[in-house]
């Protein structure tokens, strides 16, 4: 479990299920996270999701998003773990629209990059967001991470974002200096 001031990241369990297949169905979630809507039966949904349990998550991690009162809201991810490289790449979506605009994907994804730092050695974390998704960049933006590239995949248009290491202990050492 890793705290954030306003969201929880804990391990994915089967019971988000229900959560993560109606997020994944909905057409304007499906667009940011640059995919197509599910278009499978939630039975054939669980069956698929309890099955990923059954096998090691092996070049990364997958949370929920809880708020620190329980309330399953999204999930984030580092995945493309390469400790040759030393990088990682994070994913995140708070798919509770209740929840958009109030600083809690900031809280996840700056809990998630102090996770990653903390506990590996990896030299930066990296990411990609659509070209058109002002808000997302601004959120990363402000959480660190900066522009390095553009990438075209798929019929979307991606902006490249990175946060290197150095960067984060840069700013780590200065909160830290700021604290009382």
């Amino acid at each position: 479990m890793i705290r954030g001031e306003k969201v929880i990241l804990r391990d994915k369990r089967t019971d988000d299920a229900w959560e993560d297949y109606a997020w994944e169905i909905d057409p304007e979630l499906s667009r940011l996270d640059a995919a197509p809507p599910l278009k499978m039966s939630y039975t054939d949904y669980l069956e698929e999701y309890t099955n990923e349990f059954l096998y090691y998550y092996s070049n990364g991690r997958r949370f929920a998003i809880d708020t620190l009162k329980g309330k399953h809201i999204g999930n984030c991810s580092y995945y493309n773990y390469d400790e040759t490289k030393g990088d990682t790449e994070l994913g995140i979506m708070i798919g509770d629209r209740d929840y958009w605009n109030n600083g809690y994907g900031f809280d996840a994804v700056n809990a998630l990059v102090n996770f990653i730092f903390t506990t590996t050695e990896l030299k930066r974390i990296y990411l990609k967001t659509l070209n058109w998704n002002d808000r997302a960049q601004a959120c990363f933006g402000k959480c660190g991470f900066r522009k390095y590239g553009e990438l075209s995949r798929g019929g979307y248009d991606f902006i490249l974002m990175e946060y290197p290491r150095s960067d984060w202990e840069q700013r780590h050492a200065e909160k830290t200096a700021e604290a009382p």
